[in-house]
């Protein structure tokens, strides 16, 4: 079940806040003594994440699914998916997975009960296992959002806590704030440079057709531009797959590319996603300060659209 973005945070009673955590979201199915942790788009990230696992393993049913998300935190509790990513460069973060919903419990189907029914078992469940329980945030809406934004966390999730469980769909039960503007963005290509990867080009899909929206060369290391480079190579393709490039002009802001830059540049088959981290949309529908945070393997290119920030009246 996914969130849809909103511009404010629903008010009322009926609805309960949560952190929007920054990483890798996933559910851990248990079996008895057999534990394993699926992404959204079902890969299997058992192996990727050990710690997690038994943690999985500790859980106090012999049978659950848990739906949430796997996060590195640094010794404040404070997320970061560039060290989820890169692990090796932030060995002061620790990988922990934060439980917030409960579909499955001892063979018994829970998504047809209220979120806050769910809920309910979670805290008897996860035990000691180490899983963590996301907690529910208090304070109005406004209250919360203001705590959110002055400590610098990602955003603020809102359920109802009456919602069911709707596999795969965005029915306004859960919205999400965002306070930090990021999203995912499909990888078409990009600029080579002394230590591999100088910018990344990256779009979204509109129906079918992937349109261009910026350059992206902050928030590289030389490691990191090697590694980046190293994933993106089996993936050369002969042809831009941008359907609006080249630019008429580019901008101050890294945003168009000349028919006399496209020369620069190589091109990739957009199966690849990435989360950046950005200051706005200009007008002419680029990103402005773009900032790369890390690739991610748990989202499908196709899947990848612009974000827009609906008026939340719920």
């Amino acid at each position: 079940m996914t969130a849809t973005v909103v511009q404010k945070l629903p008010e009322g009673e009926n609805w309960l806040y949560e952190l929007k955590l920054d990483g890798y979201r996933a559910l851990i199915v248990k079996d008895g003594d057999r534990v394993q942790i699926r992404s959204r788009n079902e890969k299997d990230l058992t192996a990727a994440y050990p710690g997690v696992a038994a943690a999985g393993r500790r859980i106090t049913a012999r049978t659950a699914v848990v739906d949430g998300e796997i996060v590195a935190v640094d010794a404040n509790g404070r997320p970061s998916f560039q060290a989820l990513q890169h692990r090796s460069g932030h060995p002061d973060h620790i990988v922990t997975f934060y439980a917030f919903d409960l579909l499955h419990l001892e063979g018994r189907d829970l998504t047809g009960e209220p979120l806050a029914e769910r809920r309910a078992h979670l805290p008897k469940v996860l035990g000691k296992s180490g899983v963590l329980l996301s907690l529910e945030l208090p304070g109005t809406a406004a209250h919360v959002t203001e705590a959110v934004a002055a400590l610098g966390l990602e955003g603020v999730i809102a359920k109802r806590r009456d919602s069911r469980y709707d596999a795969g769909q965005r029915s306004g039960a859960w919205v999400k704030l965002k306070l930090d503007k990021q999203q995912e963005f499909v990888v078409g290509g990009y600029r080579p440079g002394p230590h591999g990867v100088d910018a990344l080009l990256v779009g979204y899909y509109e129906g079918r057709q992937l349109r261009y929206a910026g350059k992206v060369r902050a928030g590289f290391t030389p490691h990191l531009r090697r590694d980046v480079f190293a994933s993106l190579t089996p993936l050369h393709a002969e042809r831009c797959p941008f359907v609006d490039l080249p630019s008429s002009r580019t901008t101050h802001w890294g945003g168009g590319i000349t028919a006399e830059q496209m020369q620069e540049m190589r091109w990739l088959k957009p199966t690849i996603v990435a989360q950046i981290r950005f200051v706005e949309w200009t007008a002419e529908g680029h990103l402005r300060h773009a900032a790369f945070l890390g690739l991610r393997s748990d989202k499908r290119a196709t899947a990848v659209h612009r974000e827009t920030k609906l008026e939340s009246n719920v």
